[in-house]
């Protein structure tokens, strides 16, 4: 039943934010025209629920056609120094303004608001049957270990807590997510993390 319910307060509050999106659509795909005239959207391939892959919305944090390093779990590398990130999209990373047109993929259903963090496509064959359980649910822009780690830990202990999070969820530990989310964004915790990495 919560599931239900939990759809359709994403639908109301993403209808609600919608004009607030176009403005800031508006005012950060200006300053990404103006710094190097690329492309305003990065369309990433994510696995989403029941295994669907679909087009997540961001805003280009990274410059045009940028190789994709991973570390040696297969997760995205990313540092605070990584030479493949904008002037802009240091900043829309370290106050998660890239996520923001996120919301429009909760407004057509393929997100929730809080939710485990889709995967990349090219892994949806390498979870064990334990963690596919994550797939039952619709994939979130914020999560229990985003606002407990974010990026700071591997692949791994990311599922793991995403597991916890769907065995768990309710609507009392949405909330606190939410609020743990603003925390985390307003002392930008866990934005990156400093490891050894291999391309892909």
């Amino acid at each position: 039943m919560y599931k239900v319910i939990k759809r359709i307060l994403d639908f109301i509050l993403s209808i609600v934010c919608l004009p607030f999106i176009i403005i800031i659509i508006l005012i950060f795909g200006t300053l990404i025209k103006i710094e190097d005239r690329g492309s305003i959207f990065y369309f990433a391939d994510r696995i989403g629920k029941n295994g669907k892959i679909f087009k997540m919305f961001k805003f280009r944090s990274m410059i045009e056609d940028a190789p994709d390093i991973r570390m040696e779990d297969g997760s995205t590398f990313n540092s605070a120094d990584d030479s493949r990130v904008t002037k802009m999209g240091k900043f829309m990373r370290k106050t998660s303004i890239d996520e923001v047109p996120q919301i429009l993929n909760v407004l057509i259903g393929d997100m929730s608001f809080i939710g485990p963090r889709p995967d990349s496509a090219m892994w949806i064959d390498n979870y064990t049957e334990e963690e596919r359980i994550i797939h039952t649910v619709p994939p979130g822009i914020s999560g229990y270990n985003q606002v407990i780690n974010r990026n700071a830990v591997s692949t791994k202990e990311k599922l793991q807590n995403d597991i916890y999070y769907v065995n768990n969820m309710n609507f009392w530990l949405d909330m606190k997510i939410v609020f743990l989310t603003i925390k985390t964004i307003l002392f930008s915790k866990n934005v990156f993390r400093e490891e050894d990495h291999t391309d892909v």
